[in-house]
């Protein structure tokens, strides 16, 4: 079985000595900064290369910007598979009656009467999260 993408990145933290947590916290506003600016420089590259290719490079890109995500994540003690799982469960609740789908122009699914807003707070909670807790 393939490890997970947190695994992965939990893995490359640990050999290379970066910060793990195991319960999210706060973390220094230099290291949020610097985590920050890994994540922008990241997204940047992919939104380049999804205009000039090649298809091969996008994958990189992306799969780079997932993996500074989970890394940001760790460094915050987030378990983001349980974070993504509430904000899917939420974008599930745009679905409306029928599974009538709204759209805006660009194709962007809309949030319709029976949307959910994601309780991320509680799901951090679960993760041992304390509110206004510093690392």
């Amino acid at each position: 079985m393939t490890a997970s993408p947190a695994d992965l990145v939990r893995e490359f933290h640990r050999a290379f000595g970066l910060d793990a947590r195991d319960t999210p916290a706060e973390v220094t506003p230099e290291l949020a900064a610097h985590r920050g600016e890994l994540l922008a420089e990241e997204a940047r590259e992919v939104a380049e290369v999804s205009v000039t290719g090649p298809l091969d490079r996008l994958a990189h890109e992306l799969a780079d910007v997932v993996y500074v995500a989970y890394g940001t994540a760790l460094v915050h003690g987030i378990d983001l598979d349980a974070v993504i799982a509430e904000i899917h469960r939420s974008n599930m609740t745009k679905l409306g009656p029928g599974g009538r789908v709204s759209r805006r122009a660009d194709g962007k699914v809309l949030k319709g009467e029976h949307y959910e807003a994601p309780d991320v707070a509680r799901v951090l909670r679960g993760q041992g999260w304390m509110p206004g807790r510093e690392a």
